[in-house]
Order: structure tokens, then sequence, then C-alpha cells
């Protein structure tokens, strides 16, 4: 069994803390913020996020739905299998989804934007199957509008955040706007982690670094979440009431070329029967963006870009994206994308 014990050093009790309204208060609110902001994501790669608009009620709605859509009798969720969808969109069953190989003991709802079925024609990229329509249950039609407008109102707030993050490390803070607009490819999860498995494993998901621009996540009371800090180790991130959680993806590490950081983290499963809910809202671009190098002040120290041989980064979005799916949820991938798998 792995050790999933978080180091309970004091220096990491908590994520830096930013408050995003600071960029509305005048020139030196705004100048603090930037400091801040600057600091997390280059030594830290996560922090805590408040300030950010999004009201209780709003939380609220969604959250109300996201319970009662995994309390629908098991035959109701089951209708909505993602191994029945070819763009990954559904639910999966607890223990259906990978993360380094390894079981993650959780099940949840993939939802995106809601757009036509697209099959990719001769000679287009493949990773445009990951466009399509969402799977929603028919008893439970609430769940499809607190979905959909929680994913327009925080890519608006995912939008700002870019934004004043840019700005922050000296870069034109609209540089990447062309990549995302109408055809950006956000990703909402619902997750609920059910407590412990049965043969005493803790992954409730594995360790792994997301591989779009930012991630917004919403936690509940219950903890779980750990990040990789400085010393390399893994420390508990406790839930700060009407916070959310931010971490930064792969590109935009690839785009300062490390200056930024995209950090390790995972979840440990909650103790005994204790349900844990999650609500992860990555924030990524177009899947045909190619993701250009950003000018701003401080490339010339930047470190360069973690190698690692096992995760290799595609210039293309979609192609970084479809590479995770077909890891995570292998029994899609063999149903309706054998051909995209490589051999063992």
């Amino acid at each position: 069994m792995t050790n999933m014990t978080a180091n309970p050093s004091y220096q990491y009790q908590q994520l830096p803390i930013i408050d995003l309204s600071a960029a509305d208060r005048g020139p030196e609110a705004r100048a603090l913020l930037h400091a801040q902001l600057h600091a997390a994501a280059h030594d830290v790669g996560f922090f805590q996020l408040v300030g950010h608009g999004v009201t209780a009620g709003e939380t609220e709605r969604l959250g109300s739905a996201m319970r009662r859509f995994f309390r629908l009798p098991e035959a109701e969720r089951l209708a909505l299998d993602n191994v029945n969808s070819p763009h990954f969109r559904g639910y999966t069953r607890t223990g259906d989804e990978r993360t380094g190989g390894a079981r993650d003991w959780r099940d949840q709802l993939d939802i995106g934007a809601e757009r036509a079925a697209r099959t990719p024609g001769p000679g287009e990229p493949a990773y445009w199957w990951l466009e399509g329509p969402n799977q929603w249950p028919e008893s439970l039609p609430e769940l499809r509008a607190a979905s959909l407008a929680w994913i327009e109102r925080l890519s608006g707030v995912a939008e700002r955040l870019l934004h004043e993050l840019l700005a922050a490390i000296g870069a034109p803070a609209d540089f990447y706007d062309p990549v995302f607009g109408e055809r950006a490819h956000p990703h909402l999860k619902l997750v609920r982690y059910p407590g412990s498995a049965g043969d005493g494993a803790g992954q409730g998901v594995g360790a792994h670094k997301d591989y779009g621009f930012l991630t917004l996540l919403l936690q509940d009371r219950v903890g779980g979440l750990q990040v990789q800090r400085e010393d390399g180790l893994f420390h508990d991130v406790p839930p700060l009431e009407g916070a959310f959680v931010v971490n930064l993806g792969e590109l935009l590490e690839v785009a300062t070329n490390g200056y930024l950081v995209a950090t390790n983290h995972r979840v440990v499963s909650p103790a005994g029967a204790t349900e844990r809910f999650s609500v992860p809202f990555f924030y990524n671009p177009r899947l045909d963006a190619r993701i250009e190098p950003l000018p701003f002040p401080h490339a010339s120290v930047a470190p360069g870009v973690t190698d690692d041989p096992a995760n290799p980064l595609f210039a293309e979005y979609g192609y970084n994206e479809l590479k995770g799916k077909l890891r995570a949820h292998p029994l899609v991938a063999e149903r309706h994308h054998a051909g995209l798998l490589t051999p063992a």
C-alpha cells in the first residue's frame, strides 16, 4: 500500500491566499495583488482564490444538483456511462478511471461545452473526437442548467485571473485571448469520493499535473487534496470557505519555459464511508490552439520545462488532452479509439 500521509510542517499549513477583488481597489492594491500572484505562481503553482465574485447561491445551486445526481439510482447514473461516448463525456463509475496507471477510487460526471458530435475526417487530428454532446439524466434537468451556468461563470473568472497573472509577471495581459474565444474547450467534473476502497488503497486520485492553463477547484469541508511543495513532500490543503483552489496547468509552464510552475497534486480517499465532493473546472483553450512562448521580462531566468519522458507535451493543445483521456479512461479508449492506442 502506498504511504499517502502528508507532511504536517507548519510552513506549509495553507496555500497562499489571493484576493482577486484587489484588482478593482486602486493602483496600490492591484500592485500588491500582482506581487502576491507572481510569487504564488512562480514558487508554488497553487493558491487559494477569494474575491472572485461567485456567490454562495450560485455555488449551492450547483452543489445541490450534484448531490442529487449522486443520490440517483445506480441504473440512472449508469445510463450515462462514458463508455458509450466516443467524446469521453458522461458518468465514470468508481474505480474505472486511472491516474499513473493505478485505479482512482471515485465516481464522476464529465461535462464540457455543449456541442454537436464531431468525427474527425481523413487527415484531421484525432483530438476532434473530444468535441461532442454531454450526457444528462432526464430526471434531473436542473443539473444541466446549473452545470452549464457554472462553466460560463468560471470561464469568466478564469479569464480575468489569467489576465491579472500575465500582467503580474510583466506580460501583455491579453496575449493568449486568441486561443480561447467561442471554441475554447472548458471541462467540468462533478466528483464524489465514496470513502476508502475495500482493499485499503488510499488513492482517491493519483499524483498528476493538469494539462491546460488554469484549474479552479471547489472542494467541500472534508479535505483530502494534497500538493507537492518545495520540500518534495505532499502537504494537505485545508478547505477555505468560499475559496477556489487554483493551480496552474502544464501549458503555462511550457509558455513561460518553466518560470511558472505546474505542480503535482493528488487526493487521499476520505476515511471509512465518509463522502467527499469536489468540482474541478479546467480552463482550456481551443483544441487546435498552438501555444506560443510568452514574451515577458523574466524569460531570461526561466529554468526550463520539467522533463518527463512518460508525459510528452505537444505544440497543439488537443493532442495533450487526448493523450490524457486515453490514459485515464481505458474502457472508452478500447471501445472507441483502439486505433489510437500505443501498443504496450
